[in-house]
């Protein structure tokens, strides 16, 4: 049995190494994505995810018919669980420290990825293909996901201004992926998504496919 003492020692090392859990990302740390592949669309986008204040998104990707890319960035929300899980796969990830490519120039090219961490005491990056490490794979499809929702978000946007008759067949394809679980964090787009079911300018199916992925992100 252990004595009082010993109790209350083990209670505080529990203590603190649960507040260290809690405490989230360092103040005023970034961390940002590049992606780069010619010919793909998009062929080039950013995000940003600071430790505090909303998330940014930059893309060349078209948003419909005779819209090019908006060079203006598009701000968003992250849940809090999804910011606190980014932050810590780049600490597990050493900051993108030491080697990050698989440096197998026989695979296939997906695409120029660029991790860019920093905060008070950091200033890194690595640049890659394919990467074994386990948590800059685990960011990668995180992040590569959460672009694909942006990306509808940016185009439902467009849309839902000047072409609402469009808005069904991307929040047809929104449902079809989030069944695949292949769309990204829903909770990004948000308001974009309560706008189209506000809407009664809407066709209702397009307003019944918002609501319903409204839904999934607990709205």
């Amino acid at each position: 049995m252990l004595s009082a003492t010993r109790l209350l020692v083990v209670a505080a090392v529990l203590s603190r190494a649960l507040l260290v859990f809690a405490a989230g990302p360092v103040a005023g740390a970034s961390l940002q994505f590049k992606f780069d592949f010619p010919g793909s669309s998009p062929s080039h986008y950013e995000i940003t995810v600071p430790s505090s204040g909303p998330a940014t998104y930059t893309s060349d990707g078209q948003l419909g018919s005779g819209g090019n890319g908006d060079p203006e960035p598009l701000q968003f929300s992250l849940s809090e669980n999804m910011q606190r899980n980014i932050f810590d796969l780049a600490k597990k990830a050493h900051y993108f420290t030491g080697k990050v490519d698989s440096g197998n120039t026989k695979l296939a090219n997906t695409g120029v990825k660029t991790l860019v961490y920093k905060d008070a005491s950091h200033d890194t990056s690595a640049t890659y293909n394919y990467s074994l490490n386990p948590a800059v794979q685990q960011l990668t499809d995180i992040l590569q996901k959460l672009s694909t929702v942006l990306e509808y978000g940016r185009r439902l946007t467009w849309f839902h201004k000047y072409q609402k008759l469009a808005l069904d067949d991307d929040l047809k394809q929104m449902e079809e992926r989030q069944r695949t679980q292949s769309l990204g964090d829903v909770e990004a787009i948000v308001p974009v998504l309560q706008q189209i079911a506000d809407d009664s300018s809407v066709m209702r199916i397009s307003r019944a496919r918002a609501f319903r992925l409204l839904a999934t992100a607990g709205k």
